[in-house]
């Protein structure tokens, strides 16, 4: 029917029923189905619903069966005058009941694509989806005593924040991968390889939600095959790649992984220098990531790295900083906290340790091996130094403990002695983490492994060797048949290996020029993961063609300070030393000089004042004391100097820079980064969800004559 026509025809007389009124008689009126319509304004709702204006910058509308659409003349272009009706579309929605019709309605706001001007969509869609609304129950004063309907009344945005970031990274470029080499362009795209079948088997973290953390550790510890970690997902990628892999290609492998090696003790995925790395570099959310892989692997333990009390940061924090943020891990997740001090200091370890426990989850905690236990010139890190530790860490709570061999230093003979001595001092399991920067760390696993470690890391083919770990493929064929046979296949490690191999491709502007092992990190003694991070340093100081003697400047720096445990943050001290040594033309000698004015780096100065902790037998007297120039140091655990945090302070403070609630992860982002996780989340709001973009469009936008819509986010 035509209303309009039908009340003019009645106006000039004719009556209701007749042809000429164009209204049936009341006996052939029939109800059919139920009817809802919504009209779409620039009402804004959240300034009183004053009507807005401008031009419209996109305009989509909805369709579908069931839909109709009243619209006036709104469309891309279209100038919003603030002289006008504010109404844009009048939309119904038609269904045999009042439930679907419901239903219907929201989807077809849900489809609707207006920008440039404010509407009143998602207010429209927090009514009809109101469970007062859809039971009929409200009254007239539903707007009035509903404050929860103008909770969420802006739309992300997100193609629109997209299409920005597309914009400045294909004319502009990003930073971190401008004027560096490219991916080869005829090279193989990553190709996921699928697992047949629905079902995923239960594995480890069916077992440890079964046996909970401390019995999984005797079943470690009693299980004869040796139990693998594939680290490819986090500390393989920091290795080589400068910790620049996005949780696009991460993330999408993870259900394979999941599928196809069930038997896989864990995948160590997330924390270390992963964490703000995301945030600070690639612009994603790390707990989406984490997220992201524990729906892919909902049967494998998910693994993290973190730094006792320096969290997943390079500072020290209030112990109920540190508790926050285990917890969130833990809801996250992460099932196995892999635990360390960068000093080998227990009593630094202690809060981070207990808040596992509390969280009721497995803590690993690391002992980080350096120098040689075989090596009579080195006597401070001796054999009783490590199976006292492990003694300690035992006592202390650990359910696993790790041996943390950061720069690959442990030889295969000193292997079998350690592990033989560890497995006599404790009755705990042992899992073992090393690198592969001198080419010999898969001799020392088979070592480690004949002399009963219960677990070890390796990374996936592709993404092995060098400064990563040793490469998993080749572990699995080494023990195949053998009592310890780790029981992976060796067929779906080279399928997942392609994948991989396709993935780094796509990541050349981060490849390091290290060719192949290098025996001078017994030199230097630098962690895996830093050695890439170091040269990017020494490259941006115009140190790159002196990188030998900045190498060396490192094992002095490690040998003034006192011959100390080199792992984040200590590593990095050390590095900031060698650099500033290389970099002035200063000599050990000229350092330690009480007569010569050296302006120490920052981070040389808080170590030696007892920020990091205390190593064995404490810090060279001389030099902490020139490098303190009058202050005290101190030797208490740092972070039992630190008040407790407000915590609803910190949170109230965050949330009105923002303008928004934050939730509970981000909030222990801000904790452990303020500064870092507020520019992040200030340009995901200029950007949108950039993690859902492929690898080489997020790094070199589009190619001219590129416009693959697949290629872009919905």
């Amino acid at each position: 029917m035509d209303i309009v026509k039908a009340q003019i025809h009645i106006l000039d007389g004719a009556a209701i029923g007749t042809p000429e009124s164009g209204v049936p008689a009341q006996a052939d009126i029939r109800l059919n189905g139920h009817a809802l319509q919504c009209r779409i304004t620039t009402e804004d709702p959240e300034h009183n619903f004053i009507p807005d204006y401008g031009r419209i910058t996109a305009y989509r509308s909805a369709s579908g069966f069931g839909i109709r659409l009243d619209g006036g003349t709104s469309y891309s272009g279209a100038i919003i005058t603030r002289f006008y009706d504010p109404l844009l579309v009048k939309v119904t929605a038609w269904a045999p009941n009042p439930s679907e019709a419901i239903t219907r309605m929201d989807r077809a706001l849900r489809e609707f694509r207006i920008r440039g001007v404010a509407t009143n969509l998602t207010f429209l869609e927090a009514i009809i989806g109101h469970p007062k609304f859809r039971d009929n129950s409200y009254t007239t004063r539903f707007i009035d005593t509903t404050p929860e309907l103008f909770q969420q009344v802006k739309r992300q945005d997100r193609a629109t924040k997209l299409l920005t970031y597309l914009a400045d990274v294909t004319v502009n470029g990003h930073p971190e991968a401008k004027d560096r080499p490219r991916p080869l362009e005829n090279a193989a795209q990553p190709v996921v390889p699928y697992a047949n079948g629905n079902d995923v088997k239960d594995g480890t973290k069916q077992l440890l939600d079964t046996l909970g953390p401390k019995k999984f550790g005797e079943w470690m510890r009693n299980e004869k095959r040796v139990l693998l970690t594939d680290t490819t997902m986090r500390d393989g990628h920091q290795s080589l790649l400068a910790t620049r892999m996005r949780t696009y290609d991460i993330a999408r492998i993870a259900g394979t992984y999941a599928h196809a090696l069930p038997n896989l003790l864990s995948l160590e995925c997330w924390g270390g220098a992963t964490f703000d790395v995301s945030m600070r570099f690639l612009t994603e959310d790390p707990w989406e990531r984490l997220a992201l892989i524990r729906e892919g692997a909902p049967n494998l333990l998910l693994q993290m790295l973190l730094r006792g009390a320096n969290g997943v940061g390079y500072t020290n924090y209030p112990d109920n900083v540190v508790k926050y943020f285990v917890r969130q891990a833990a809801r996250g997740g992460i099932d196995l906290f892999r635990v360390f001090d960068c000093l080998n200091w227990v009593e630094n370890m202690r809060v981070s340790m207990d808040a596992i426990a509390e969280e009721n989850k497995l803590c690993e905690a690391a002992i980080c091996y350096t120098g040689d236990i075989l090596n009579s010139a080195r006597p401070k890190y001796d054999l009783k130094y490590y199976t006292d530790l492990a003694v300690e860490l035992e006592k202390a709570g650990a359910h696993i403990i790790a041996l943390k061999d950061m720069a690959g230093l442990l030889k295969p003979a000193a292997a079998k002695v350690l592990f033989k001595a560890l497995r006599e001092a404790t009755g705990l399991p042992i899992h073992f983490h090393t690198h592969d920067t001198s080419g010999i760390a898969a001799a020392t696993v088979l070592a480690a492994v004949e002399a009963g470690v219960d677990a070890v890391d390796a990374a996936m083919d592709a993404l092995s060797g060098n400064t990563s770990q040793p490469c998993l493929g080749s572990i699995v064929e080494a023990l195949r048949g053998s009592e310890r046979d780790p029981g992976l296949d060796p067929e779906w490690i080279r399928r997942i290996s392609f994948y991989w191999e396709a993935v780094r491709n796509q990541y050349a502007a981060f490849e390091s020029d290290l060719k192949g092992p290098a025996s001078e990190v017994y030199l230097h003694e630098m962690p895996g993961g830093q050695f890439t991070n170091l040269k990017e340093q020494a490259r941006s100081l115009g140190l790159e063609s002196k990188w030998h003697r900045v190498a060396s400047a490192y094992a002095e720096a490690n040998q003034m300070f006192g011959d100390i445990v080199k792992v984040t943050p200590s590593s990095k001290v050390v590095g900031d030393m060698a650099l500033m040594m290389v970099s002035q033309d200063l000599t050990v000698a000229e350092v330690e000089d009480p007569q010569k004015d050296i302006a120490f780096p920052d981070s040389v100065v808080a170590m030696l004042k007892g920020d990091l902790g205390q190593p064995p037998g404490g810090w060279p007297e001389a030099l902490q004391k020139k490098t303190l120039k009058g202050a005290e140091p101190y030797t208490a655990v740092p972070g039992s100097l630190l008040p407790l945090a407000d915590l609803d302070a910190e949170r109230k403070a965050i949330e009105t820079k923002l303008e928004r609630k934050i939730d509970d992860f981000e909030f222990a982002s801000y904790l452990m980064y303020p500064k870092v996780f507020t520019d992040f989340a200030l340009a995901s709001d200029t950007y949108g969800p950039v993690s859902v973009l492929p690898t080489p469009t997020y790094f070199y936008g589009l190619a001219d004559g590129e416009d693959d819509p697949a290629k872009l986010a919905p």
